[in-house]
């Protein structure tokens, strides 16, 4: 499963991080660091766990999906959360949601060539094709960029963890910036794919 040397490395570096961090809290009775700590040791996992869904369906993600999962929860979860990134760095959220927003548009793209195959496409015209796959995968990044704002909001209510800082202007905006994004990587795709 962990095929990838630079990815296993980068992956271990940041669970050590989270330990040593989660110690550090128990010692100074943090605790909502703390679980912070714990979600950031657990949700390093996930990239793993998905890719390891994906090639049982043979479906393929793109190649640094991983190194791109893994930088990507570390920046949120502990340079944002942990290290007050997201008050100190005021774009720094909005940075996290624009990023996000190019690269699951390109995650979208990647699993749609593996879902329609080459029989399909033969039915439609190329332009049809790529309308419809660029559609696809814009829908698939606001998805995914709503479901992370709900997934904010409901560790505010359940666990007072204070994820929605700014409140519905915080939320606005980082939808805003995921679906800018998100458009705008679907554009240059359109006149990049060859089909």
């Amino acid at each position: 499963m962990m095929k990838n040397k630079n990815s296993f490395i980068i992956f271990v570096i940041f669970e050590l991080i989270g330990i040593v961090s989660a110690i550090n809290n128990i010692q100074e009775k943090n605790w909502t660091d703390f679980w912070f700590s714990i979600l950031l040791i657990v949700t390093l996992l996930v990239p793993y766990v998905i890719v390891f869904l994906t090639t049982r369906k043979e479906i393929h993600l793109p190649k640094r999906f991983i190194e791109f999962s893994l930088i990507f929860i570390f920046m949120a979860l502990y340079l944002g959360e942990l290290k007050n990134y997201y008050q100190i760095i005021l774009w720094w959220d909005i940075l996290l949601h624009f990023l996000s927003g190019i690269y699951v548009v390109l995650i979208a793209l990647k699993i749609s060539d593996n879902i329609i195959t080459k029989e399909k496409r033969e039915r439609i015209s190329n332009r049809r094709y790529k309308i419809l796959i660029l559609l696809f995968a814009f829908s698939f990044s606001i998805t995914f960029g709503t479901l992370w704002e709900i997934f904010e909001f409901l560790g505010d209510h359940f666990f007072n963890t204070n994820m929605v800082k700014g409140g519905l202007d915080d939320t606005a905006t980082d939808l805003i910036a995921h679906i800018i994004s998100g458009l705008i990587t679907a554009i240059v795709m359109y006149f990049k794919i060859n089909t």
